[in-house]
């Protein structure tokens, strides 16, 4: 509100200025004086930080804006109107009875200035009312601005601490998972492994004076380490996971880590034999929604999004909706043209729409040999 105001003494300030210079006077030295003390009590104003000094000081400089009037030269009283609105602002809520307040001199003052100081008012009036207004919405503003830089704050310490726990979550997972492992390979397959060991111990030292026991022993081991050994590859098929899981897992993790960062509602829903899903279309589908991710993020202004895989008989349907304001007429950019290029490459088709927000459908084609496996 300074700055407006400072604006606005400067202005009459300069009015004055120019009359001066136009209407020379016989009491120049006095002139002067008064314009340089009017200068230094108000720029001490904006100095002085306490409160009931600045109020003390404003007093001044009004003394010696009426002094100036009565002893020097009468247009001094054009300066009165701002320095009235600074002081009395604080206690008068109402503008008009400030305005009425501000007028008041008319009331006594000659009609040569009487003209002058009404434009003189009319314009400190304003322009503090203005000054107010603005310093108002600042203020606002940053209030907005701190409330929001509390809850970037709150939400990255949210997020620091979801990381955190995702990777200790991540690490003790492992931790069982080797500690599991190792019980299954030691209960299983090591005793396996010992009691073969033992069995061809014996056969080593019976070859020579009982070769037929020693060939039963040694073909006893030779069936147990069989056993162990498929003992080894049934465990490691179920501990692998399949592609198809790895893919729909995959995809999972990526929507929730763009909702979580994003501050998006996703739905994720899929429908059908998803196990069909092939790793290459896994690939291109994930990669595909990423792309819509960030086309939403830039242009839609969107505030959820949808994403759906529907397994049918011959085609696999994967469609990505938001609710933004969508395009009258899709311009197609160097994602789009990417998307349809890598969907193109595995037989498929992209159908893009943007009247009812903006969605994307990828279609991609299922084999018969697959739809066969389907139906077993």
């Amino acid at each position: 509100m300074e700055y407006w105001v400072i604006i606005c003494k400067l202005i009459l300030f300069a009015f004055l200025a120019a009359h001066y210079i136009q209407h020379p006077v016989f009491n120049i030295p006095f002139v002067m004086l008064s314009f340089l003390l009017y200068l230094c009590l108000n720029l001490l104003i904006y100095l002085i930080k306490h409160e009931y000094v600045q109020k003390v000081v404003f007093l001044l400089s009004i003394v010696q804006i009426m002094v100036s009037f009565n002893w020097v030269e009468p247009l001094f009283i054009l300066l009165l109107p701002i320095n009235l609105c600074e002081l009395i602002a604080s206690y008068i809520q109402k503008k008009w009875l400030l305005f009425t307040l501000i007028l008041l001199p008319l009331l006594w003052l000659d009609s040569i200035v009487r003209f002058q100081y009404g434009l003189a008012a009319a314009l400190s009036f304003v322009i503090h009312t203005l000054a107010i207004s603005a310093e108002a919405k600042l203020r606002f503003q940053e209030a907005q601005l701190d409330e929001m830089r509390k809850k970037v704050h709150k939400l990255t310490t949210s997020l620091d601490n979801n990381e955190e726990f995702i990777r200790q979550s991540e690490y003790t997972f492992k931790l069982e998972e080797r500690n599991r492992l190792s019980q299954v390979f030691h209960d299983e397959i090591g005793h396996s492994m010992t009691s073969a060991l033992i069995q061809m111990e014996a056969a080593k030292r019976l070859v020579e004076t009982d070769h037929q026991k020693a060939l039963a022993l040694l073909q006893n081991a030779i069936n147990i380490s069989k056993l162990g050994i498929e003992n080894i590859r049934v465990t490691l098929k179920n501990l692998k996971p399949p592609m198809e899981q790895l893919g729909i897992h995959r995809l999972k993790l990526m929507i929730e880590e763009f909702s979580t960062k994003h501050q998006i509602k996703t739905t994720f829903v899929h429908k059908g034999y998803i196990d069909i899903i092939k790793p290459i279309q896994w690939k291109i589908i994930q990669e595909n929604i990423i792309e819509v991710f960030t086309n939403a993020l830039k242009y839609s202004k969107a505030s959820m999004i949808s994403i759906e895989v529907h397994v049918l008989n011959s085609l696999i349907k994967v469609e990505v909706r938001d609710n933004g304001i969508g395009a009258a007429k899709v311009k197609k950019g160097l994602g789009m043209i990417g998307m349809e290029e890598r969907t193109a490459s595995i037989d498929g088709k992209i159908i893009v729409d943007g009247t009812n927000g903006f969605s994307v459908t990828m279609l991609l084609p299922i084999s018969e040999h697959e739809n066969m496996k389907k139906n077993i």
